[in-house]
């Protein structure tokens, strides 16, 4: 057998491998978050007999939290937000892998990070563990430096498939997003790493959709032209979003005279305050986008106020410099911007309130769109993730709107500006 395809081979079974073991890590950290998330909400229950000390709880616990994720991660250099934007840096050839230590300082990090209640997402730790875990592989079996990057690369999109259950989505995210090209081999590699990671993930946390969604009918072809006009204004919105997460952190790099530490302490405080008030309006964002996806929909100034604070929350937990994502909590404002506007415009939309789940599940994609600039990758992801193939067309019809918009307005996808505003370490 030529020494090319023994190497072929060679990388999809490390892949395949590594895929299973990214699998564990990535479904026994769901596991843990979600028992950090049911101890979080027994101890907010708790909190409210002690009366007007009641709200310092919370407080206490996510302030805490984030400075000891803060610790770490200034401990583990890139450790720090996403990751997203290192495996992008990693493909361009800009840095080399990290060693392996970035892995347990991204799992317990963002266990304690996400657990005590900032509003992160769970797929930045996850796609950053699954890169490292495939640079790892690569080194152990000595393959080279090309396809230790190609691993890294495609092991990354496994760990997002297993943040969200979601196969395609990690596929396509590599491509759309990551290398912005797709190559025979490249796929090839992302497919079976990524097919064993979410094989093995469901022996940890189950076979299911991660939102259950009513069947839904197809929407009327009059209702198109409402999804082209609401895709173009989640543009504006995921324009101003990126631009708060950025400017959020330029105002905590500016703020020289307090430690990052105590930065991070201090947002977790006020994250923690709003956790008293409501744990809606803390966390992830799951549960929240749960009960929106279930046709549980909250009075129209409730869902002002979550999505202000939300909109809010996000980008200044993103600030704090604990390791943690942006795409959950993305969804859950996506969401509750779909409801809020089909709640605005009902009387003008056929199909009364229960159009409302709908225009939730099309603001997930359309706000990813428009924030991150991967379209497809948004599309997929939100299918996969509620089963609502009955909304493709409304979807494909509101992402191209969103990410035109949000092009024409000049603002830069979410990850490459966060890339060109990282000072890589030696």
């Amino acid at each position: 057998m030529p020494r090319a395809s023994r190497g072929r081979m060679g990388v999809h079974l490390v892949a395949a491998v590594a895929g299973c073991l990214v699998g564990l890590v990535g479904g026994g950290f769901r596991w843990c978050l979600a028992r950090a998330a049911e101890l979080r909400g027994s101890l907010v229950e708790a909190s409210e007999q002690l009366g007007a000390l009641g709200p310092l709880v919370p407080a206490v616990l996510t302030a805490t939290g984030a400075a000891v994720a803060c610790a770490i991660a200034l401990r583990v250099p890139l450790s720090a937000g996403s990751g997203i934007q290192d495996v992008e840096a990693v493909w361009r050839g800009e840095r080399s892998p990290r060693p392996p230590w970035l892995l347990p300082a991204k799992f317990f990090g963002g266990l304690i990070a996400i657990g005590s209640g900032l509003v992160l997402g769970r797929e930045g730790p996850t796609v950053h563990m699954g890169a490292a875990i495939g640079a790892e592989a690569g080194r152990r079996t000595r393959m080279d430096e090309s396809d230790i990057r190609l691993l890294h690369t495609s092991l990354a999109g496994a760990g997002l498939a297993v943040a969200f259950t979601a196969p395609l989505g990690g596929v396509l995210f590599v491509c759309e997003e990551v290398t912005r090209t797709v190559r025979a081999r490249l796929v090839l590699v992302t497919l079976i790493g990524t097919a064993t990671a979410v094989g093995c993930s469901r022996l940890v946390v189950g076979d299911r959709l991660d939102f259950r969604v009513p069947e839904l009918p197809v929407p009327p072809l009059a209702l198109l032209p409402a999804f082209l006009l609401f895709g173009a204004a989640t543009g504006v919105l995921g324009a101003a979003y990126n631009r708060l997460i950025v400017g959020l952190l330029d105002l905590c790099d500016h703020v020289t005279r307090v430690g990052p530490v105590a930065r991070a302490a201090a947002v977790g405080a006020v994250v923690g305050l709003l956790l008293g008030v409501d744990p809606e309006l803390a966390g992830g964002g799951d549960r929240l986008s749960g009960r929106l996806l279930g046709g549980d929909i909250p009075v129209v100034p409730v869902l002002v106020g979550y999505l202000a604070v939300r909109f809010l929350a996000g980008p200044l937990s993103y600030a704090a410099r604990t390791p943690g994502g942006l795409f959950a909590p993305l969804l859950a404002v996506g969401a509750l911007w779909g409801v809020l506007v089909h709640a605005l415009a009902q009387p003008l939309v056929p199909g009364g309130a229960a159009g409302a789940v709908p225009f939730a599940i099309v603001g997930m994609a359309a706000l990813f769109a428009s924030v991150v600039r991967a379209p497809v990758t948004g599309i997929v992801l939100v299918v996969e993730m509620t089963g609502a193939t009955s909304l493709l067309i409304p979807l494909m019809t509101a992402c191209f709107a969103a990410t035109l918009t949000a092009d024409r307005m000049g603002s830069t996808p979410i990850y490459d500006s966060l890339r060109q505003r990282t000072v890589w370490p030696g």
